[in-house]
């Protein structure tokens, strides 16, 4: 064979797996970008439109709409580890994939467009709407995955949807603890709960070993602490009491029980659950407390609800659920 014949042969060659490799990939990248889409933004035929108890599907991901006692009814959306909605807001923390862990928070209206992505360090843990949906707050693990042992650190995001500004990181806010303004390499904030005013909020901070509920100012960027051993608070509908889980043991497999605070004299009392529960709670109406607690038969996570004022018996609400929110 002549020289000039097998070097073309050999670009023809070439060429065509060039082609057939750019092909392979570009097939690639677009079921990739394909998959990261829907993921992303949903397949269209899911939203939060009509009002009820809506979830998120702890087998898939996916969120839910709750459809009778224990049931459920469509899934759809995109898929999140944590997920909470108000107003014409919804909010889906999901961890992004690889190392060091990294958050994604997407924001979207009830119909699951999306309004706004926001990318954090750490593992997705709580998420919260405000009752306008004009004010959200998301808070991940930037070192553990647990409030039970010592060691973790969080990091807690507040983003307001009127202005656009994202406060990344809540531990730079002044704080007052036991009239005092307090400062300390240990201070970790997380669970923030809206009050009606758009401006106020309560949320858990930690330092020196100790949980306190602070009071917030956004207006003013404040807080000062009202008492201790309230982690993960919830504000009620009226904006008069908190629901909280308290510790209640050192036991580190089972050490909080569910209770609700009296914000006019700081009193709280017990609820009727008798599990322990991590969990940030949500009031399904004024009455009745809403949260997740470890499933049965294989399920990730079950909801359950109680009533408010500590008594009546836990009633299941959701099978294989978690992250339930109110949608009027």
């Amino acid at each position: 064979m002549r020289p000039h014949r097998h070097r073309l042969r050999t670009a023809l060659v070439a060429l065509a797996v060039f082609v057939l490799a750019g092909g392979s990939l570009g097939y690639v990248m677009h079921a990739r970008h394909r998959e990261q889409t829907t993921r992303q933004s949903g397949d269209g035929s899911f939203g939060l439109a009509a009002p009820g108890l809506y979830f998120r599907d702890a087998a898939t991901g996916l969120l839910a709409r709750a459809a009778g006692p224990g049931g459920a009814g469509p899934r759809g959306g995109p898929t999140c580890d944590r997920f909470h909605a108000a107003a014409n807001r919804v909010l889906c923390l999901r961890k992004l994939p690889g190392l060091p862990a990294r958050t994604e928070a997407l924001v979207t209206d009830r119909q699951l467009r999306e309004i706004r992505r926001v990318t954090v360090p750490g593992i997705p843990n709580r998420a919260r709407v405000s009752a306008s949906g004009n004010l959200l707050s998301w808070t991940t693990f930037a070192t553990g995955d647990s409030y039970a042992g010592p060691g973790f650190s969080t990091r807690t995001s507040i983003l307001d949807l009127r202005t656009g500004y994202l406060v990344k990181t809540m531990e730079d806010i002044p704080l007052t603890l036991g009239g005092a303004r307090h400062h300390a390499a240990d201070v970790n904030y997380w669970g923030v709960t809206f009050a009606a005013d758009d401006n106020r909020f309560f949320a858990t901070v930690s330092t020196r070993g100790r949980t306190h509920l602070v009071e917030g100012d956004l207006r003013s960027w404040s807080a000062r602490a009202l008492r201790e051993n309230v982690e993960c608070p919830s504000l009620s509908p009226d904006g008069t009491r908190i629901a909280f889980k308290k510790r209640v043991s050192d036991d580190p497999a089972d050490p909080w029980r569910l209770f609700v605070l009296d914000l006019a004299n700081l009193r709280d009392h017990p609820l009727a659950e008798p599990h322990g529960v991590d969990d940030q709670a949500v009031w399904l109406d004024d009455t009745t407390i809403g949260y997740a607690l470890p499933g049965q038969g294989g399920r990730a996570s079950d909801i359950w609800s109680v009533p408010a004022d500590g008594t009546g018996t836990p009633r299941l609400v959701v099978t294989g659920g978690s992250s339930p929110a109110v949608v009027a």
